[in-house]
């Protein structure tokens, strides 16, 4: 590598009890990963994942302040409902969904 180049950053996303939750290594991630496989439905753990770590990147917060944690809370759960109904409601042509 180069003297003065840097890294891009990397995240990984998994399950903790249940949470979400998303470690980086050398700053915010850059991209979130794709939920949509044709026909094959997205777990919804996986969709609470990418909303968590999107609502992390507009926010600028990793763990909000408890003042904040309520409408961080709700912004997650907002965005993963709005990216299940987008989920569900695509039409892919060729493929047939499945349940």
């Amino acid at each position: 590598m180069q003297e003065g180049a840097e890294t891009a950053p990397t995240c990984t996303a998994h399950l903790v009890a249940g949470q979400a939750m998303v470690r980086y290594r050398g700053g915010m991630c850059r991209s979130i990963k794709q939920l949509r496989d044709g026909a094959t439905p997205a777990p919804s753990e996986e969709v609470e994942a990418a909303a968590l770590q999107f609502v992390r990147k507009i926010s600028g917060f990793r763990q909000p302040a408890s003042h904040n944690q309520e409408v961080f809370d709700r912004a997650v759960a907002d965005i993963a409902r709005i990216s299940e109904d987008l989920l569900e409601g695509l039409e892919i042509r060729g493929v047939r969904k499945t349940a």
